[in-house]
């Protein structure tokens, strides 16, 4: 189940609030002597994070689905590129970094549990089971998310968001769980979205990556060009520009593509290198314009973790008022 941006906590009965962790997304399955993990793209975990089955196979229960996510501690502070460094092929620096910064899952919905299915019960039950869960099967590097039914301490959450947590997560206690839908509301302090890296361009007077061109899947599986970051750390650029250079190939975006007529087209815009989508990047912005993005993103980070199809226009749809939650919710 996935959320939708908005731009406030919604208020009023019937919400519970929880924080949003900055980590991997993840499905943790048990099933006897069988543990799986899973990312929010259905791709496999478990050979990433060794130390997280270990536990979880541990565990007194052994017939079950968590949601939850992966995230790593270091210090204070949750960091997400250790999470990232651990999407290695070799598997001894796999080990390495399992006991060196040890992965924990942060749990927030049981779906499963002793074979039977949850997913019909309300968010209300669920989190009841959860708890039940949670102290019965007790075990270092598994924890459950808080969450208040107090929209004022939620905002106080809020405003600490950033380094630990990445925002706030609003959830309906009578809803169930409808996988693959947006049926949550998140609030973050700054808008983000994850792009398909389409194709670059070369700095001025330089062959080196001056700017990464961005791009959304439509409904119909193309992908369109939406904008470029430029904000790339210089100490980065040069191995950058050999990793992209190895992936040039056309067209790059299928549907509208850099160069297009314009008012702000220049020479150099047409200048520009297509390539493979297989990369993401989590970018900020500001403002949405015809499906564009209003000005230059900044560069937040690196997804390996997220399948490029799923980075579409759907992430930038206009931010929910709280009166338009009910209707959202109502079905």
């Amino acid at each position: 189940m996935e959320a939708l941006l908005a731009a406030e906590l919604p208020a009023g009965d019937g919400w519970q609030y929880e924080p949003k962790w900055d980590g991997f997304r993840c499905l943790a399955r048990r099933d006897g002597a069988e543990v799986a993990l899973t990312s929010k793209s259905g791709k496999p975990l478990a050979r990433y994070f060794p130390e997280v089955v270990e536990m979880l196979a541990g565990l007194k229960d052994s017939c079950f689905l968590l949601d939850g996510e992966l995230i790593i501690a270091v210090g204070d502070m949750l960091a997400f590129d250790a999470l990232q460094m651990r999407l290695h092929p070799a598997e001894s620096r796999i080990r390495k970094l399992a006991k060196e910064t040890p992965a924990e899952l942060m749990t927030f919905d049981l779906l499963v549990l002793s074979g039977k299915s949850l997913l019909g019960e309300p968010l209300s039950k669920r989190r009841e089971m959860l708890e039940r869960f949670m102290a019965k099967n007790a075990a270092a590097g598994l924890h459950i998310s808080p969450v208040t039914r107090e929209r004022e301490a939620a905002l106080g959450w809020l405003q600490r968001s950033g380094g630990a947590l990445d925002g706030v997560i609003a959830k309906r206690l009578d809803l169930p769980y409808r996988p693959g839908e947006r049926a949550m509301v998140k609030v973050k302090q700054q808008r983000t979205a994850d792009c398909v890296v389409g194709g670059f361009r070369y700095a001025e007077k330089k062959r080196e990556v001056g700017s990464l061109l961005l791009g959304l899947y439509d409904k119909d599986g193309l992908l369109h060009h939406v904008g470029f970051t430029s904000a790339i750390p210089a100490k980065e650029r040069p191995a950058l520009t050999r990793k992209l250079e190895k992936l040039i190939e056309p067209p790059g975006f299928t549907g509208n593509a850099p160069g297009g007529p314009s008012r702000w087209s220049s020479e150099r815009t047409g200048q520009w290198e297509p390539l493979k989508p297989l990369l993401v990047v989590e970018v900020r912005y500001d403002q949405v314009t015809a499906r564009r993005f209003r000005h230059g993103t900044g560069f937040l980070r690196w997804r390996p973790d997220k399948d490029p199809k799923q980075c579409t226009f759907g992430q930038l749809a206009p931010e929910l008022k709280p009166s338009e939650l009910k209707e959202l919710f109502g079905a």
